[in-house]
């Protein structure tokens, strides 16, 4: 009975021992918690406590770890989060009502580690995998996309056995509509290469910092240049010399002024 009673002890342990917070890692543009009715801003290094509800602006981005076991989630523009929305459940990780998240689930080689995502209308059930879940209105239309593993999505609207996505698969849960299957098309396909180009501009963005592409818009680098422009001894064209003025500036000063009407000439040169 010892032996059991020793045995139970050690193998609960880790469980009360996980952390129940996430900590920001990275944040750029409005991003805020819900703490005790009010909206309080984050920035890096700030906690995510269990039940707390995150929400981005337009130009809202954050990127979370989860100190449990080192998984990572992405939070996108206009989105509300809940993180670890049931207490004592470890496996539901976020609740999105609204807007767009990335999850990477981490687990060591050969051992699953299940964590589910929920949105209005969507289960997404997780053993160690790279997805996204958007959802798309107030109705709770939710979008889940793979890159790496493998997810079963269930709706909780409508009856009907989960839908499983490996690699480059996405589906539609719509409010009241079975799920049919996968849903893999030629619109699909091009979406999934749109979205990976945005997530590779945001990643450039978080790489290159201020005066770079941000979520909210595309935005040159401070002096940034086109082409030739701005090399020394080039203007437009490719044709060597002083470049132009900019648009809008001034024109260069005329030569000096032709005397006025009527003025006595200036002397000519030598004696009279």
């Amino acid at each position: 009975m010892l032996v059991t009673a020793l045995a139970l002890v050690l193998c609960l342990a880790p469980v009360h021992g996980q952390s129940p917070s996430a900590t920001v890692v990275y944040q750029v543009g409005q991003v805020s918690i819900m703490d005790s009715g009010y909206l309080k801003p984050v920035s890096v290094g700030s906690s995510i406590n269990q039940k707390q509800l995150i929400v981005t602006g337009p130009d809202g981005f954050a990127k979370c770890q989860v100190l449990s076991d080192g998984s990572t989630f992405e939070v996108y523009p206009n989105s509300k989060v809940v993180f670890r929305e049931t207490s004592g459940d470890w496996k539901h990780l976020l609740n999105v009502f609204i807007g767009r998240v990335k999850v990477f689930i981490q687990h060591a080689p050969g051992v699953a580690n299940p964590n589910n995502v929920t949105s209005p209308t969507a289960v997404i059930s997780v053993r160690g995998t790279v997805f996204d879940v958007q959802v798309q209105d107030d109705d709770g239309t939710t979008f889940v996309t793979v890159d790496e593993g493998e997810v079963g999505v269930r709706n909780l609207t409508a009856p009907g056995d989960a839908a499983i996505l490996r690699p480059g698969d996405s589906i539609t849960v719509i409010r009241g509509q079975r799920l049919l299957g996968k849903q893999i098309d030629k619109a699909n396909i091009w979406r999934n290469v749109l979205r990976v180009a945005r997530d590779t501009v945001y990643q450039g963005a978080v790489q290159r910092g201020p005066g770079s592409t941000t979520p909210g818009g595309a935005t040159a680098p401070p002096n940034s240049g086109q082409g030739d422009k701005g090399k020394p001894g080039t203007g437009n064209g490719g044709t060597t010399g002083t470049p132009p003025p900019p648009p809008g500036a001034a024109p260069p000063p005329p030569g000096a002024a032709p005397p006025p009407p009527g003025a006595v000439p200036p002397p000519p040169g030598g004696d009279d």
